[in-house]
Formats: structure tokens, sequence, C-alpha cells
């Protein structure tokens, strides 16, 4: 699908092969804070969610895609969430895995080819993505996306005993 495919990176669907490198970033806990997670997720759990996976984004009002490499390296995951068709809007959530592939764009294209996406084929009049505040490298992201912040949320997330500010960004399709 050209809609997924950029000039660094492509968005495909989730794979059975990919179990691995899904469960590797389900259960680091560095990546806990952003995903809300707070146990770790078996193989075999992985394994159903991934049987699952090519279930229509109207039903489970998901998708998550993998973001690779033009050498078809899988290197983050981008997701599609929260879904609602009535008021015509949709979450957004990004990570790329590992920090030897950040600051290359990947996670920038890969953002920007799941906007269109969802502007052209989903027909969302608008995406939106919540940012921790501390987050420096993921807001830059949004912001040179597009994404205008247009909230703060205070102390919104406990982790680690401490509460943690977060921001909500937001992208108008202005066109019609």
């Amino acid at each position: 699908m050209l809609t997924l495919t950029g000039k660094k990176v492509y968005l495909r669907a989730l794979e059975p092969e990919d179990l691995d490198f899904v469960h590797e970033i389900e259960n680091n806990e560095d990546f806990w804070e952003i995903s809300a997670t707070q146990t770790p997720y078996s193989k075999f759990l992985i394994r159903q969610y991934l049987e699952n996976a090519h279930r229509d984004i109207y039903d489970i009002k998901q998708l998550r895609l993998v973001i690779c490499t033009k050498r078809h390296r899988a290197v983050g995951l981008i997701d599609v969430f929260d879904l609602e068709p009535k008021d015509r809007r949709a979450a957004i959530g990004i990570l790329v895995a590992k920090k030897k592939d950040r600051n290359k764009g990947y996670g920038s294209e890969s953002l920007k080819l799941l906007c269109d996406y969802c502007f052209k084929h989903l027909g969302v009049h608008q995406v939106y993505a919540n940012v921790a505040a501390e987050n420096k490298d993921s807001r830059r992201v949004f912001e040179n996306n597009g994404f205008r912040k247009v909230g703060l949320k205070k102390d919104w997330s406990l982790f680690n005993g401490e509460f943690k500010d977060e921001f909500l960004y937001q992208l108008i399709n202005d066109v019609h």
C-alpha cells in the first residue's frame, strides 16, 4: 500500500514472526511508563494478540503496525487506537524501540504516513497524542509533523511514586 510507504520506512501489519520483537518491547520496563503497563506479558498472551491483530479496526478500535526500514528490519511500532468513527478522531502512539534507531527520521516519517492513512482511508477529521511533558524527543516529532500542543494534564500519570505531567497534541485535517 503506497500510503504506508515512505523514503526511509514502511508500515506493515503484525505477523506471527513478530512475536519476539513485540514480546521484547512489551516487557521492556523502560517503556512501561508510556504504555501504562505494570506487569510483564507472556509469549502466550502476545501470540494470542498477534493471532487477533487482523481484526477490523472498526471492531476493536485499534490498529498496530510495525515500523520497518527499507531493508525490512523492524525498528518500532505505531498505533492508531481509541478510534471514534462518530466523532471522526483517533489517538496515535509511536515507539522506536532502540536508541540506535532514534533521531534518524524513522519516527517522523512513520507518523506522517500514519496520519495520511488515517485521514485518507479511515476518514478521521483529527488525530491526537498524549505525550509525557519530559519526553522532549517525542514532543519534537509531533510538533515537527504539524501537531499543536492544545493542553496540559497536570499530575496525569503516576510512575515510580512520582506524578508526571502530560501534554495533549492534536492534528486536524483541514482538507475536507
